[in-house]
């Protein structure tokens, strides 16, 4: 599949480049899956070592439950999806940005969202981190600014209800990521997990998981490395199951989401 993405797009920021040049984004090499270690309710643990990590069985029925559930929200989203493009495209920046992000088994891909920034939102996050203390604390803790100023009215909206996220419903489709799983994560990110990586790498990063339904951006750093290294050792279809029915109570909520 190709999609139209912004070239070399900056890692942490949206808004770099207007949707002027495509190429193909391949999916994740590699399509094993996690499987069950424990039985018993959803349980998500927030401890751990990596040092036992070992790869875990495939799983092709949690594949194919992400395509035939992207594909099934794809459709019934596809005549808001449109609108929102279009409704972005107002201030004569581009609809759909691209992001690099790191999958399973720490394999790069594009990861999409509709824009919720200014444009060139890169080179206003320098200025601010230059003039902003405050700011730049809050991106030195969490790679996150609380209130950001760059976000637009459109994209302010778009954040509270995660609709800036439907985009990656075709990420989960070509394979990069799952409905449920880990938050994806920058390649500057890779080094605060230490070596818990190798549980994060278990298994593909996904639309929704964990750290979105335990307060998203009021928990912190190091609990949402813990909330993924539970959810890699410990998956179940019923944690998923549990995870995804959370996630429109946390969505419509709107609770953590900036």
């Amino acid at each position: 599949m190709t999609i139209p993405v912004a070239a070399n797009a900056a890692v942490t920021n949206e808004g770099t480049a207007p949707l002027d040049r495509t190429r193909d984004v391949g999916a994740a090499a590699c399509r094993n899956d996690n499987t069950p270690q424990t039985d018993g309710p959803p349980r998500i643990e927030q401890t751990g070592s990596a040092h036992d990590a070992e790869p875990p069985t495939p799983s092709i029925r949690k594949r194919l439950f992400d395509i035939a559930g992207a594909a099934a929200l794809l459709v019934f989203f596809a005549p808001l999806m449109v609108v929102i493009y279009f409704v972005v495209r107002l201030d004569n920046g581009p609809g759909i940005y691209a992001q690099e992000r790191v999958g399973k088994n720490g394999v790069r891909f594009m990861c999409y969202k509709f824009r919720s920034m200014v444009p060139n939102a890169d080179r206003a996050l320098e200025d601010i981190l230059i003039s902003d203390i405050k700011f730049r604390q809050d991106w030195e803790a969490d790679h996150k600014l609380r209130n950001d100023p760059r976000i637009t009215r459109v994209g302010l909206f778009l954040r509270r209800k995660s609709l800036d996220e439907l985009p990656q419903l075709f990420n989960v489709l070509k394979g990069d990521m799952s409905l449920v799983g880990p938050r994806p994560i920058t390649v500057d990110e890779i080094n605060r997990y230490g070596g818990d990586i190798a549980y994060y790498y278990r298994t593909r990063p996904g639309l929704t998981g964990a750290w979105q339904v335990s307060g998203r951006n009021d928990v912190s750093y190091d609990e949402r490395v813990a909330l993924d290294v539970g959810y890699a050792k410990n998956w179940t279809f019923l944690t998923d199951f549990w995870i995804l029915l959370k996630t429109v109570r946390v969505v419509l909520s709107g609770r953590g989401a900036l």
